[in-house]
C-alpha cells in the first residue's frame, strides 16, 4: 500500500459516515446534519495535520487581514461623521476583514473553536487533545502577532492617514470601557455566531459572502466582542497611551474565554450532540 493510499484509508476509518454519506459530502448537495458534521470534521482533521509553520504564517496573515475590519470601520466613521446613520453605516466596515479571512481560508482562532473541536469530540484521547491544544496555541499567538503588526504599520509607520486613525480610535474606545464580565459575556455571543458561520459554509457555498457579511454585521451592531479583531483596537489605543498593559491583557483574556465558551462550549457541543447517536 502506497503512502497516499494509506492516508486515504486512515481518513476513511476516521470518518463517521457511510460510503453513501461520503458521496453526499463530496457533492455538497442536500447535506444532512450528519453529512454537514462530517464536512467540518474532515476539515478539522486536515487542519490538525498541517505543519506548525504553515499554521503560524496563515495565522499571522489572518491577524493582519482581520485588522482591515477596524480600518474600514475607521474610514466609514470619518466619512459619515455627523450622519444620522453613521453607526449603521460604519459597522459595515467590520465585515470586511472577516470576508477576507474566512473566504481566504486563513487561520482565524475563533473558527477553530468549532473546526478542530469536532475531531476531538469524536475521538477523545490525550493525543487528539494535545494536537488541538498545539493548533490553538500556534494560531492564537500568530493572530495576536498579526494584529500587533497591523496596528504598528497603521499607527507607528503612518501607513494610514491621521484622520482615519482618529476614526479607528473613536470606534475602538467602546471596547476599553467594558468590564471583564461584559467582555466575556459579549464574547460568548460573538463566538457562537462565528462558529455558526463555519457550520453553514458547506451548505451555502456561493452565498458564503452574504452569510459572512450578515452575521459579522450583527456582531458589530450588537457591540459583541471578538478577541482577534478587538486586539487590533486595543493595540492601537495602547500605542497612544490610552490603554494600560493590565487593561489590554484583561480584556483580551476575558474575550478569549467568551469566544471559546460560545464557539466550543455552546455551538460545538450542540453540533456534536445532535448527531452523536447517528455516527460511529
Amino acid at each position: 500500500m502506497t503512502g497516499k493510499e494509506k492516508n486515504e484509508d486512515e481518513r476513511h476509518v476516521d470518518s463517521p459516515l457511510t460510503k453513501e454519506e461520503e458521496q453526499d459530502v463530496r457533492d455538497h448537495q442536500s447535506l444532512s446534519s450528519v453529512s454537514l458534521y462530517a464536512v467540518i470534521h474532515r476539515e478539522g482533521l486536515e487542519e490538525l495535520e498541517r505543519p506548525g509553520m504553515s499554521l503560524w504564517w496563515s495565522g499571522v496573515a489572518a491577524g493582519i487581514g482581520i485588522s482591515t475590519s477596524v480600518l474600514a470601520e475607521g474610514i466609514l466613521h470619518t466619512v459619515f461623521e455627523g450622519s444620522d446613520y453613521q453607526f449603521a453605516l460604519e459597522n459595515f466596515g467590520y465585515t470586511v476583514g472577516f470576508v477576507l479571512v474566512i473566504m481566504g481560508r486563513l487561520q482565524l482562532f475563533t473558527e477553530n473553536t468549532l473546526t478542530v473541536i469536532l475531531p476531538l469530540l469524536n475521538h477523545r484521547s490525550l493525543t487528539m487533545l494535545g494536537c488541538t491544544a498545539r493548533l490553538w496555541a500556534i494560531v492564537f499567538a500568530a493572530n495576536m502577532a498579526g494584529t500587533l503588526l497591523a496596528a504598528t504599520l497603521m499607527y507607528q509607520l503612518h501607513t494610514v492617514p491621521v484622520e482615519y486613525i482618529e476614526g479607528m480610535n473613536a470606534i475602538s474606545r467602546h471596547y476599553v470601557e467594558l468590564e471583564f464580565g461584559q467582555a466575556f459575556s459579549y464574547g460568548v455571543i460573538s463566538g457562537f455566531i462565528i462558529a455558526g458561520i463555519v457550520w453553514m459554509k458547506p451548505s451555502v457555498q456561493s452565498a458564503a459572502f452574504f452569510v459572512i457579511v450578515m452575521f459579522t454585521y450583527l456582531i458589530a451592531m450588537g457591540n459583541f466582542t471578538h478577541v482577534i479583531a478587538g486586539s487590533t483596537e486595543l493595540f492601537l489605543l495602547a500605542m497612544q497611551g490610552e490603554v494600560t498593559l493590565y487593561q489590554l491583557c484583561s480584556l483580551i483574556f476575558a474575550t478569549l474565554l467568551g469566544n471559546i465558551a460560545g464557539g466550543t462550549g455552546l455551538f460545538a457541543m450542540l453540533a456534536h450532540g445532535q448527531v452523536a447517536h447517528e455516527i460511529d
